[in-house]
Protein backbone atom coordinates (compact mmCIF):
# COMPACT_ATOMS: atom_id res chain seq x y z
CA UNK A 1 0.00 0.00 0.00
CA UNK A 2 1.11 3.57 -0.19
CA UNK A 3 0.24 6.61 1.33
CA UNK A 4 0.21 8.99 -1.02
CA UNK A 5 -1.18 12.37 1.02
CA UNK A 6 1.25 11.26 3.25
CA UNK A 7 4.25 11.00 0.64
CA UNK A 8 4.81 7.35 2.03
CA UNK A 9 5.36 4.96 -1.24
CA UNK A 10 4.93 1.98 0.50
CA UNK A 11 3.87 0.69 3.36
CA UNK A 12 3.35 -3.23 4.35
CA UNK A 13 -0.40 -3.34 5.78
CA UNK A 14 -2.42 -5.86 7.10
CA UNK A 15 -5.87 -6.47 6.22
CA UNK A 16 -8.10 -7.47 8.54
CA UNK A 17 -11.43 -8.01 8.11
CA UNK A 18 -12.19 -8.95 11.58
CA UNK A 19 -11.38 -5.36 12.37
CA UNK A 20 -13.94 -2.43 11.81
CA UNK A 21 -11.92 0.75 11.50
CA UNK A 22 -8.35 1.39 9.86
CA UNK A 23 -5.55 1.93 12.14
CA UNK A 24 -2.12 3.41 11.87
CA UNK A 25 1.57 3.55 14.75
CA UNK A 26 1.31 6.93 15.23
CA UNK A 27 3.57 8.85 17.55
CA UNK A 28 4.46 12.35 18.90
CA UNK A 29 0.79 13.20 19.20
CA UNK A 30 0.19 16.98 18.85
CA UNK A 31 -3.30 18.30 18.83
CA UNK A 32 -3.96 21.72 17.63
CA UNK A 33 -6.73 24.06 16.48
CA UNK A 34 -7.09 25.07 12.60
CA UNK A 35 -9.25 27.92 11.73
CA UNK A 36 -11.56 26.83 14.84
CA UNK A 37 -11.50 23.10 13.79
CA UNK A 38 -9.41 20.27 16.09
CA UNK A 39 -5.94 18.94 14.33
CA UNK A 40 -3.49 16.60 14.66
CA UNK A 41 -0.05 16.52 13.52
CA UNK A 42 1.47 13.00 14.71
CA UNK A 43 4.72 10.96 13.12
CA UNK A 44 4.82 7.74 11.79
CA UNK A 45 7.47 5.20 10.79
CA UNK A 46 6.66 3.27 7.48
CA UNK A 47 9.24 0.76 7.59
CA UNK A 48 8.36 -2.27 9.63
CA UNK A 49 10.58 -3.03 12.83
CA UNK A 50 12.89 -0.12 11.88
CA UNK A 51 12.78 4.27 13.44
CA UNK A 52 14.56 4.86 10.13
CA UNK A 53 12.57 7.95 7.55
CA UNK A 54 10.11 9.21 10.38
CA UNK A 55 6.88 10.79 8.15
CA UNK A 56 5.12 13.87 10.10
CA UNK A 57 1.53 14.04 9.10
CA UNK A 58 -1.04 16.72 9.49
CA UNK A 59 -5.02 16.06 9.31
CA UNK A 60 -8.10 17.56 10.66
CA UNK A 61 -9.45 15.37 13.64
CA UNK A 62 -12.64 13.98 12.52
CA UNK A 63 -13.75 12.05 15.81
CA UNK A 64 -12.61 11.04 19.10
CA UNK A 65 -13.54 6.76 19.36
CA UNK A 66 -13.69 4.05 21.94
CA UNK A 67 -12.21 1.54 19.84
CA UNK A 68 -11.83 -2.25 21.51
CA UNK A 69 -8.21 -3.79 21.07
CA UNK A 70 -7.90 -7.53 19.44
CA UNK A 71 -6.93 -7.97 23.58
CA UNK A 72 -10.50 -6.84 24.35
CA UNK A 73 -9.31 -3.19 25.86
CA UNK A 74 -10.95 -0.18 24.79
CA UNK A 75 -9.33 2.96 24.32
CA UNK A 76 -9.80 6.30 22.89
CA UNK A 77 -8.11 7.25 19.55
CA UNK A 78 -8.11 10.31 17.52
CA UNK A 79 -9.72 9.15 13.94
CA UNK A 80 -8.44 11.15 11.00
CA UNK A 81 -8.81 10.64 7.05
CA UNK A 82 -6.15 8.99 5.38
CA UNK A 83 -5.70 8.51 1.30
CA UNK A 84 -4.61 5.30 0.40
CA UNK A 85 -3.52 3.52 -2.50
CA UNK A 86 -4.54 -0.36 -2.60
CA UNK A 87 -4.33 -2.19 -5.88
CA UNK A 88 -3.63 1.00 -7.84
CA UNK A 89 -6.74 2.22 -6.91
CA UNK A 90 -6.46 5.60 -3.92
CA UNK A 91 -9.46 5.87 -1.56
CA UNK A 92 -10.20 7.91 1.64
CA UNK A 93 -10.54 6.06 4.53
CA UNK A 94 -10.68 6.47 8.41
CA UNK A 95 -7.89 5.95 10.00
CA UNK A 96 -7.08 5.63 14.11
CA UNK A 97 -4.09 6.92 15.63
CA UNK A 98 -2.40 3.83 17.79
CA UNK A 99 0.41 2.94 19.32
CA UNK A 100 1.85 0.27 16.80
CA UNK A 101 5.16 -0.36 17.54
CA UNK A 102 5.05 -3.81 19.32
CA UNK A 103 2.44 -5.40 16.71
CA UNK A 104 3.52 -6.85 13.50
CA UNK A 105 2.22 -4.21 11.08
CA UNK A 106 2.50 -1.16 11.74
CA UNK A 107 -0.83 -0.31 9.62
CA UNK A 108 -3.94 -2.14 9.64
CA UNK A 109 -6.72 -1.53 6.87
CA UNK A 110 -9.94 -2.81 8.70
CA UNK A 111 -13.76 -3.46 7.23
CA UNK A 112 -14.42 0.27 6.52
CA UNK A 113 -12.12 0.68 4.62
CA UNK A 114 -12.25 -2.49 2.60
CA UNK A 115 -15.95 -1.60 1.96
CA UNK A 116 -14.97 0.78 -0.80
CA UNK A 117 -14.51 -1.75 -3.27
CA UNK A 118 -12.43 -4.31 -2.35
CA UNK A 119 -12.91 -8.25 -2.05
CA UNK A 120 -10.09 -10.24 0.52
CA UNK A 121 -8.74 -13.35 -0.53
CA UNK A 122 -7.11 -14.55 2.61
CA UNK A 123 -5.19 -17.57 0.71
CA UNK A 124 -3.10 -15.25 -0.84
CA UNK A 125 -0.75 -12.06 -0.69
CA UNK A 126 0.69 -9.38 -2.71
CA UNK A 127 -1.97 -10.10 -5.50
CA UNK A 128 -1.11 -6.40 -6.28
CA UNK A 129 2.76 -7.03 -6.99
CA UNK A 130 5.35 -6.78 -4.66
CA UNK A 131 7.18 -3.92 -4.14
CA UNK A 132 10.82 -3.60 -5.66
CA UNK A 133 13.47 -5.47 -3.83
CA UNK A 134 15.35 -2.55 -2.62
CA UNK A 135 12.39 -1.19 -0.67
CA UNK A 136 11.32 -5.25 0.79
CA UNK A 137 14.71 -5.15 2.22
CA UNK A 138 14.61 -1.52 3.97
CA UNK A 139 11.67 -2.91 5.17
CA UNK A 140 12.98 -5.51 6.79
CA UNK A 141 15.88 -3.67 8.38
CA UNK A 142 18.42 -4.10 5.71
Amino acid sequence: MSLPGAGVPWVKAKLDTGARSSSIHAFDVEEWEKDGKPWVRFSIHPWQKSDADVVEVEAEVLDVRAVRSSSGQSEDRIVVPMDVTLMGRTITTEMTLSRRDEMGFRMLVGREGLRQGYVVDPGSSYLGGRPPVAMRRRNRGR
